[in-house]
C-alpha cells in the first residue's frame, strides 16, 4: 500500500473518531460514561 493511501486511511479514521466523540457528547453520553467509570473504580477499590 502506498504512503499516500495509508495517510488518507489514517486521516479518515481520525476524523470518524472525532465525529463519533462529538456525536456522543451531543447525545449526552458523557454522564453515562462517567457514571460507569466511577462504579467500576469503586468496585475495584472495594468501597462500593
Amino acid at each position: 500500500m502506498s504512503e499516500k493511501k495509508r495517510n488518507i486511511i489514517a486521516f479518515s479514521i481520525i476524523v470518524m473518531g472525532i465525529l463519533f466523540v462529538v456525536y456522543g457528547i451531543y447525545r449526552g453520553e458523557i454522564d453515562v460514561v462517567l457514571r460507569k467509570a466511577v462504579n467500576i473504580c469503586l468496585e475495584c477499590i472495594g468501597i462500593g
